[in-house]
């Protein structure tokens, strides 16, 4: 969802910063996105370990990342990022199901995947943080992902991602990988984790669609 659907990282990267901050949590904007694309309260239960030496309950970490979420809903809304609605296209007329795999959990976050995508998406094919144990780098939600998408293969699917957390999950669940570099991270964060392919804007994704879907079926 962040990085891929939406340019929301900016943001994110932000709210991170200053809830953090409030809870005497030094988290940078280069932290935020080292660590996307995993569940929040498990970041937050992370550095807090990390930096305090303590384990805090998942209530705390709730707490914690309820005021992130707050901080984050008082920003401007991210915009979508161009070729989206475009890749969605060639996925549904290719016969796939567009399916989203995130770390969060956020309801008002749902709703607008749901507003903007709802030609290609239903909630049945999304996947959070609340329905698996383990979040990425784990396969746990890419494997969710396939059960919800209807229990298929690993070698049916495709997972975009443009986090390093993500892509290891991807690679771990033994599914063909394509990376969006759409932040600042140098391209060898994501490719030496085992993306198959790596582009920098999903435009690119969308002019090559026509010739890896036509490869992957020979």
């Amino acid at each position: 969802m962040d990085g891929v659907l939406y340019n929301s990282m900016p943001n994110h990267a932000v709210a991170w910063e200053e809830s953090m901050k409030k809870f005497g949590i030094a988290m940078t904007k280069a932290d935020a996105y080292a660590t996307e694309g995993a569940r929040g309260i498990d970041t937050i239960r992370h550095f807090v370990k990390k930096q305090k030496g303590i384990d805090i309950s998942f209530e705390e970490a709730q707490k914690m990342y309820d005021e992130k979420t707050r901080i984050f809903h008082s920003m401007p809304e991210a915009p979508i990022f161009d070729g989206v609605l475009d890749i969605m296209e060639k996925i549904h007329q290719a016969g796939m199901s567009v399916n989203v795999v995130t770390g969060s959990g956020q309801r008002p976050l749902i709703a607008r995947l749901l507003n903007d995508f709802g030609k290609y998406l239903d909630e049945n094919h999304i996947t959070t943080a609340y329905d698996v144990k383990r979040g990425k780098p784990n396969p746990d939600p890419y494997l969710a992902g396939l059960q919800k998408a209807g229990n298929l293969k690993p070698w049916e699917g495709i997972v975009v991602e443009n986090a390093p957390l993500g892509v290891r999950a991807g690679v771990a669940a033994k599914i063909f990988t394509v990376a969006i570099n759409s932040g600042p991270l140098p391209d060898e964060a994501l490719s030496s984790l085992g993306a198959d392919v790596l582009y920098h804007q999903m435009t690119e994704f969308v002019e090559d669609w026509d010739i890896l879907f036509e490869s992957s079926t020979l």
